[in-house]
This record gives C-alpha cells, structure tokens and sequence, in this order.
C-alpha cells in the first residue's frame, strides 16, 4: 500500500480514493496493511475526517475476504451500519462456521452466525454455541426448504427470490367476515417490516372466516388467481421476504428471515413463541398455503402469500409490494 497516497486521501477525506486503495490491498491479500489503515482513519476521525462509511467498508471486506481469524474480528465489533448486509451473513457467504468458531467471541455475533450457516446447510454442533440468540434448530428440518442464500461481492449483494407457481384464477365470494386476529397479521406483516419502515413498501394482512378466498376479499381484491403450495415453498418466501431490506430498507439477512418465518407459522397455528421444534413441526402440519397474485405485474418486491387453518375454518392472506 502506497503510504504517502493513503495519507493523502485520508486528510482530504477522499472516500473514493481510499476506496480504491482498499480494493486494491484486499486483491493483494495485504491484511495487515487493511488493519494499519484502519487505525490511521481512527486518528483522523478523532480530528473530524468524516470515514465512518470507509472503515464500515473495510470491515465488510475483512469479514467477506479475509482469512477466518480477522473475519470473525471483523464480525465481533458488532453491526455495521452501513455494510450491505449484516457482517454475520457476510462472513457467512464465504466461511464455514467450523473455520471462524474459534476465533468468534461468545456474544450474540457467534449464534447469529450459526444460524447464517445453518441455513447453508452446515450442520452445527449445539455445544459450540452457548447463547442460542434465535431459539431455531441449529439443522434444517425435514419439512423446512432449502433456503435462498445471498450472495456478495465486493460492491453488491445478489439475492435471487424463489420462483412463482402456476396460477388459476379463483371466484372470490360477495363477502367476506373480518377475524380481528391481532398477533397473526402482526406476524405476517412483520415479514416485511424493513419494506414498511425504511423503504417505500405497502403492505396489508387480514383474517378471515372461510377458506383463502375470503381473505382475499376482506384484502379488497377485485379479482384473483392462486395456487396451492407445500409448506417449504412458504417457508422460503416468507423468509426470503423477511431476509430482505425491499427496495431501500438495510437487509436484515437470512438468519432472520427463517426466524420470522418460524414465528409467523408458529403464530397462525395458534402456538405462542419460542416454540420448540416439535410444535412448530405441528404447525407446519397444520395449515394450508397458497401463493396468490391481483394480475398486476410482478415488479420489484412482492409477497402475496395467503393460509387456511381447517380446524378453525380460518384464513389469512397478505398482500406486500415495495419498489425502487
């Protein structure tokens, strides 16, 4: 790393200078240097550069790139505000829980990043996390799906959502009677809080007596077409969804995606939370799940996703759309 060209992009608080040279120690594996360039920033904000956003860079890129033992430093400073995604889920993408365990300190980064993993389809050993942050399994279920995993790179994260089923379209009835089921609509649209609360998302969730139809028609849809899907293909939507930041919102990651996702079963099933994973196998068992659609265009961040409970002939649907 040139020292005279960092030192001069930190004193004139050149972001995209010193994100280049970044990019450049991070191709040349120069760790060290990436450290050392850390602390010079550290002095210079104690004098008013503005670096927060080029050293929560740098943390992103140790927990991406780097070797296991600075990738688990990097996660153990806690959240970083402004890095793509939660550094948990960063270091999770392209590092096994078993290489960065013994570098992780015991608080809540270790558990969150088990969780990231598991949802990989590492298989995690409960003993070598103490503090089981989201009372989840740490192994997939036999009913759970394969999870849809995000990916990174230096400057963007992809996330792929899971594909949409063939639809018929369905009569909707003349009327519809509205359940006033606070926690269960809470839960659903707590799915997509991020798309609510720091983008520009719309979302609305409803229960209703009577099959799915009917929710439908207490959402106020005109029309409407569905289509019946197993509960792992709920599953990974509504934790894709809940992954997710929607068009503007910061992502909160796969590992709490499958929590929400866990939570709204267990809550529409009529089980409170935490629940242990024989009752939300239940749950699972339990209810009925449809995908559904208003014919408009799919654009940007949808979740339309609806269930029937048979056992108390009830049925909830939510309808959530957010876009740049």
């Amino acid at each position: 790393m040139n020292e005279k060209r960092a030192r001069d992009a930190i004193e004139s608080s050149d972001t995209d200078g010193l994100i280049r040279i970044v990019d450049g120690a991070c191709a040349a594996k120069e760790w060290d240097e990436l450290l050392h360039l850390r602390v010079r920033m550290e002095e210079a904000r104690s004098r008013g550069r503005q670096l927060w956003g080029v050293d929560q860079h740098v943390r992103y890129r140790l927990a991406l790139e780097a070797p296991p033992p600075l990738a688990a430093q990097a996660v153990d400073e806690g959240p970083a505000r402004f890095a793509l995604g939660p550094l948990t889920e960063v270091a999770a993408n392209r590092h096994s829980f078993a290489e960065l365990a013994p570098f992780l300190g015991s608080g809540p980064s270790r558990s969150l990043l088990a969780h990231e993993r598991v949802i990989a389809g590492e298989k995690i050993d409960p003993a070598t996390v103490t503090d089981n942050q989201l009372e989840l399994p740490l192994r997939l279920l036999a009913w759970e799906p394969v999870y849809q995993v995000a990916t990174y790179h230096s400057d963007r994260v992809e996330t792929l959502s899971p594909s949409l089923p063939r639809m018929a379209k369905e009569a909707l009835p003349s009327s519809a009677t509205v359940i006033d089921d606070h926690p269960s609509t809470e839960a659903l649209l707590g799915l997509v809080l991020p798309w609510l609360e720091e983008s520009n998302g719309r979302a609305q969730a409803v229960c209703a007596e009577g099959q799915p139809t009917a929710a439908l028609k207490a959402l106020g849809v005109p029309a409407a077409e569905l289509a019946p899907i197993p509960v792992a293909e709920a599953m990974a939507h509504m934790a894709w969804a809940a992954a997710s930041g929607g068009a503007e919102g910061r992502r909160r990651g796969g590992a709490s995606g499958r929590f929400q996702a866990w939570h709204t079963l267990t809550t529409l099933a009529g089980f409170e939370w935490p629940a242990s994973a024989e009752i939300v196998t239940e749950a699972a068992g339990r209810l009925r799940w449809f995908l559904w659609s208003d014919f408009a265009p799919a654009i940007g961040w949808v979740l339309n996703i609806a269930a029937y409970d048979g056992e108390e002939n009830l049925s909830w649907a939510l309808a959530a759309r957010d876009a740049a």
